[in-house]
């Protein structure tokens, strides 16, 4: 009994989690400030991002915008802003 209780207690403890480490993040390589458009369960939100910033978002999947360029986010990658444009890594 005292190994199911440890169980449940277990199990609960991690659903109440966040997921760290399970996001896409995004980094500003330009000299200027960017700012994209993150589309998630259809909620656009715009994001900007100094020259050199690095941000985390979209955990479970997302689209995001820059400048008519449009990428599908998983919600793992790793994005770099580069010369205006976005690149998927």
């Amino acid at each position: 009994m005292k190994k199911l209780i440890f169980l449940t207690a277990s199990v609960a403890a991690i659903a109440v989690l966040p997921s760290a480490g399970i996001a896409a993040s995004i980094v500003n390589n330009d000299p200027e400030t960017r700012t994209i458009v993150v589309t998630d369960g259809g909620n656009q939100q715009e994001l900007s991002l100094a020259a050199g910033e690095t941000v985390d978002f979209c955990q479970n999947g997302c689209f995001v915008s820059l400048q008519g360029e449009r990428q599908s986010l998983l919600g793992m990658e790793a994005v770099e802003i580069k010369d205006g444009r976005m690149r998927v890594r």
